[in-house]
Formats: C-alpha cells, structure tokens, sequence
C-alpha cells in the first residue's frame, strides 16, 4: 500500500503533503522554515519541492510519528523541533 495519497503541493506556507496513519488519510505541512534548515543540511540551492523531494522520506516519517504520538491539525504540522 503506498503512504502517500496526492502529490505534494507547494503553498505559501510550505508544502502540503498526505500521508495514511493507521487506515486514515491525514493532510501535512511540512513549512518553508523547517525546509529552509533542512536544504542547509544537503543543498542550500534546492527550492522548497526539490528539499522536500530530498527529504521525503524523513518527512514523511516525522508526519506520522508526529500523529502516531497525538499531535492535532488540520493540517497536521511537521516544524522544524521534530527533526532534532
């Protein structure tokens, strides 16, 4: 079964991404801060889809640890504080 429902979106805030969490289909945000710190860490010329393609897995990860331990949102939010 794959993770991920739709491809992400670039928005103003970040990118906007789905994932399934025990049979539930939750919408992510993954903001332009915490993909500008992550770019830093491979690339600082990546734009905001290409970190996020960098990193999808990682993200993707970190979203559903995030919901696996409660966190609330619609969208569900994936800051920067999740990846130390």
């Amino acid at each position: 079964m794959d993770n991920v429902l739709a491809a992400p979106r670039l928005t103003r805030a970040g990118i906007l991404f789905s994932v399934i969490v025990d049979y539930r289909h939750y919408q992510c945000l993954v903001p332009a801060a915490t993909l500008a710190v992550l770019s830093h860490s491979k690339d600082p010329k990546l734009d905001l889809l290409n970190t996020y393609r960098a990193f999808q897995t990682k993200i993707e990860g970190v979203a559903r640890r995030v919901i696996n331990a409660g966190v609330a949102g619609v969208p569900v939010v994936v800051s920067s504080g999740y990846f130390h």
